[in-house]
This record gives structure tokens, sequence and C-alpha cells, in this order.
């Protein structure tokens, strides 16, 4: 893991960072429909998950974080992500190492979520890596808006991903997904870039297991 400190005094993005985290503290959210119609025949949630932590590492204003060194930023983020408990009706929240090759990741999935299937406990696997991030899905209804709020001293900069139960509407399939950021180190221009990022590679997603 590698994370490279930000120079505050030569970063051209000084004065915003500095006006949304100190003055106006400014989360905000923006919930879209993704066509997902190409993967409705692959396993929907570790194709999403490894899709969009792809989209996320191409993005370094989606892999800014404020540590205890300073603001800087990660080389690469993992995916840390919400396993349903059908028995006790709970949930646990795991992580898995990213791959490029989504081989490799589906099999790491795999063994994450058949080891921690059956967990009681909110967080059971170890050791999760400062560079992850989170993502959730509720499968049991669909949104046109989902707002998460964080207390953190306004110092949590990292995005928050959650999605929905995904809809089929004339010939296509959509899947809602709402999007928290940190004002101080994304604006909507990164929003639509990331979004734009993360259909593409929807649409062009191709697996033969």
């Amino acid at each position: 893991m590698s994370f490279h400190l930000i120079d505050l005094q030569t970063w051209d993005r000084k004065e915003f960072y500095e006006h949304f985290i100190e003055e106006v503290a400014c989360t905000y959210s923006a919930t879209v429909n993704l066509d997902i119609t190409n993967l409705k025949n692959y396993r929907l949630y570790p194709t999403i998950i490894w899709l969009l932590t792809k989209a996320v590492n191409q993005m370094p204003e989606f892999r800014t974080a404020l540590t205890n060194e300073g603001v800087g930023i990660y080389d690469e983020l993992h995916p840390a992500y919400t396993i349903f408990n059908k028995e006790n009706k709970n949930f646990s929240a795991i992580w898995t190492e990213f791959h490029s090759d989504y081989r490799v990741f589906l099999n790491s999935y795999e063994c994450d979520t058949a080891k921690y299937a059956s967990s009681v406990n909110y967080a059971p696997k170890p050791d999760r890596p400062a560079n992850s991030f989170d993502i959730s899905m509720i499968p049991w209804f669909t949104f046109t808006s989902f707002n998460i709020n964080v207390f953190d001293s306004r110092k949590y900069l990292l995005p928050i991903f959650t999605f929905g139960k995904y809809i089929d509407d004339c010939g296509k399939r959509l899947l809602p997904l709402s999007i928290q950021v940190h004002h101080a180190v994304c604006d909507g221009y990164h929003m639509g870039k990331f979004i734009e990022i993360l259909q593409e590679q929807i649409t062009q997603f191709s697996y033969e297991g």
C-alpha cells in the first residue's frame, strides 16, 4: 500500500479543499441508474463490486483520504462490502483484495464470502486495510435517492457506495447506485466522470468462467 502525501502549498485544489473541509464542511450524494443489461448473464454482486473498484482506482479524487499523516492519495483501493446472513437476517462487512484480473478477484471473493457467510459478527474478517472503501447493496427495494450521514468531524473523504434492487424497464436492466463523496476532494465534474467510466466498463464487460 502506497500513500502519497499532497503538498497543500502547491496543490491546485488547496483553496477548494480548505473551504469545504473547514468553512463549509460538505458531503453530497447522487443516485443514478446504471444500465446493467450487459450483466444479465453474470453473477451481479461480485461483478459489480469488481467493476466499481476498477473505476474507483482510475479516479484519484476517489482515492484521496485524510490520515494522521495528512491528506494524500492511495495508489489503489480495495472493496469492503456487506454480505447478508439469511438465517439471522443480519449482515457482515468483509473485504476482498482487489486484483485487475477478474478471475483472480472472483476466486478471492468466493473464498471470502464462503468463509464468512454464516458469521453473526459485524466485521468477521480481520485486518481490513486502510486503503479500502465501503460498498453495500440493498436488494429488497429500489430507490431514486439514498443518503448516508457520516458523523466523523468532517474528515472522512473516501466515497461510499450503495446499490439497490434492479428493475427491468423497456428491455433494459437498471441498477440504482447512490454515490456519496466529500466536496473537499470531489466536485460534480469528478462524479460525472466516474459515472461515465463505470458505465462504459459495465457495457464492455465480458467474462468466460
